[in-house]
This record gives structure tokens, C-alpha cells and sequence, in this order.
């Protein structure tokens, strides 16, 4: 039987177009890394230019008196910021929770499920003036009120919603198997499993996903602006809750610090509109970034301790 010259292969031949494709793809594999160094640096260098130049325009323009909690200082709004969160916060972890929960261990697989993360999705990316328009309509003409604080909080914790649900969703499906068939055969619910082994488990990511979201409405305006109201009428003598200068009461209007940037920036007029305004967008950025340093902290804390534990 004779073997033709075609069917003949040179292992020095074969050797050398081996080696020459693993070189090319080492170079571009290399050239791919490279590329996406380039990118990431530029936007971390970007980000840090950023936030300096907004806190130093915070430095230069800080006065004692900006930080007062008088009409011309940034401390009432400063106030009504952290109030509005922890409001929304109230409102959008017990809801987003439970149904991130529903999602990951009781909403039945098919077009049900779905629907649902579709509904998330599209959630997560409405822009937020359609959320104050959607607000403005519902939480102050439907309702008959004016502009107040819950209402603001309500329009906020839409936007924190999707956030909370698809991170408790991820986490309880991120979760190894181990721990609920674990718990399940021993003799636990379906419910004490997921309250006493899984949520505990899974309290790292969530804590994240909660902080990230309260750092997003701390910087959020538009949808405050058809909601909360761009006035701020505050009386810190007065601590019965139902009148409309106590600090405690969410239905008053509240201006928060994103609004005030805004509003001195469009529409002030005094000597000390543009201090105020860099005052305000420093302690904002400095607020977002002690949020996420601190989500990733937390998380990480947490997540150690719960480790230690189920160890």
C-alpha cells in the first residue's frame, strides 16, 4: 500500500505552525489585556480627577456658615437627604427583599419567571424624571397632598427597587446547594430555611446591594423635584411630629442637597449661590463615596463572620 506526497506530514513543518499560532495568540491575547488596561486606567483617572475637582471646589468655598442649618447654609438639606434615604431604605429593603426571595425560591420556572426579571430589568432603567413624573402624578395629585418627603422617598425606593431585588435574587442563586438541602433534611421548612440558614448566608451581598442603593438617592434629583419640593422650612425647637416645621415630619416639603446644587446653579442669584452649590456637590460626592467604601467593607465583614460561623 503506497502513501502519497500529500498524506506525507513534516513534524518539524506541524511544529513550527503550532508554535507560530500559539505565538500569535499570546500576542493578541496580550494586546487584548493591554487594550483593556488602557480603558480601565483611563476611567479610574477620570473618576479621580472628578472627585477631586468637585472637593476642591468644596474646600475653596468652605465657610462656617454654609454648614449652618440657617437659610443660607446646606444644613437642613443635608438632613432631609439622610432622612429621604433612610425613608426609602424602610420602604424599598423589606419589599425588594421578599421579592428577590420569591424570585430565587417560589416563582415557578417558565414565562412567570420571565416576566418577572423582565419587569426588574425595565424597572432598572426607566430614567428617573419618568419616575418624578410618575410620582408627581400619583403620590401628589391622586393623593391630593403636596410636595413632601414620603412622597420623595416613595419616587426613591422605585428607584432602588430593581437594585434590592435583583442582588438578593443573585445572591440566594449564587448560594451553594449544600445549604438548603443541608437544612431541608434536617428536618426544617421550607420558610425556616430560608429565614434562619439562607438569608443569614446570603446577608453580605444584600447589605451591598442596600447601601449602593441608599448611595444613588443620596445624589438622585429629578425625581425629588416632582416630589419632595425645592423648600425647606424647618423649626429644630419644635418635635411634635404632626406640625409642618418639625424635622421628624415626612409629609412636609424637603429640599435635599442634590436639589440645592441644582437650584443654585439655575436659579440662584446671591453672592454665595455658587459657594453654597461646590459646598453641596463636595459633601455629596464625599457622602457617596463613604457609602461605597463602607458597602464594600460591610460586605466583606459580614461576609468573613458568616463564614466563621458556618464553619
Amino acid at each position: 500500500m503506497t502513501t502519497s506526497a500529500a498524506e506525507i506530514r513534516d513534524p518539524a513543518s506541524e511544529l513550527r505552525k503550532a508554535s507560530g499560532s500559539l505565538k500569535r495568540a499570546h500576542l493578541a491575547d496580550q494586546l487584548a489585556t493591554g487594550v483593556f488596561y488602557v480603558v480601565s486606567g483611563a476611567f479610574v483617572l477620570l473618576l479621580i480627577f472628578f472627585t477631586l475637582y468637585v472637593v476642591w471646589g468644596g474646600i475653596q468655598a468652605f465657610r462656617p456658615e454654609i454648614f449652618s442649618f440657617e437659610a443660607t447654609g446646606i444644613g437642613n438639606q443635608f438632613f432631609n437627604t439622610v432622612y429621604l434615604v433612610v425613608l426609602s431604605l424602610l420602604i424599598s429593603c423589606p419589599i425588594g427583599i421578599m421579592a428577590g426571595v420569591y424570585m430565587a425560591e417560589y416563582a415557578p420556572p417558565g414565562r412567570a419567571s420571565s416576566a418577572f426579571r423582565i419587569a426588574i430589568e425595565t424597572l432598572s432603567s426607566l430614567p428617573s424624571i419618568v419616575v418624578g413624573l410618575f410620582g408627581y402624578l400619583v403620590f401628589i395629585i391622586m393623593a391630593g397632598s403636596q410636595w413632601n418627603l414620603f412622597s420623595g422617598a416613595l419616587a426613591a425606593s422605585i428607584l432602588s427597587l430593581p437594585l434590592i431585588t435583583a442582588t438578593t435574587y443573585d445572591a440566594f442563586v449564587a448560594l451553594p446547594k449544600g445549604y438548603k438541602e443541608g437544612s431541608l433534611a434536617l428536618g426544617a421548612t421550607h420558610f425556616e430555611t430560608i429565614w434562619k440558614v439562607m438569608l443569614p448566608a446570603t446577608v453580605g451581598p444584600i447589605v451591598t446591594g442596600i447601601i449602593l442603593a441608599a448611595g444613588r438617592g443620596f445624589g438622585e434629583a429629578a425625581a425629588l423635584l416632582c416630589t419632595a419640593g425645592m423648600s425647606t422650612d424647618i423649626s429644630w425647637q419644635v418635635w411634635d411630629i404632626t406640625s409642618p416645621v418639625c424635622p421628624l415630619n415626612p409629609f412636609r416639603p424637603g429640599e435635599t442637597l442634590s436639589l440645592q446644587v441644582w437650584a443654585a446653579r439655575t436659579e440662584g442669584v446671591g453672592a454665595s449661590a455658587s459657594d453654597t452649590a461646590a459646598a453641596a456637590s463636595a459633601v455629596l460626592m464625599v457622602m457617596v463615596l463613604v457609602f461605597s467604601i463602607g458597602a464594600r467593607l460591610v460586605s466583606r465583614y459580614v461576609s468573613k463572620k458568616t463564614e466563621g460561623e458556618n464553619s
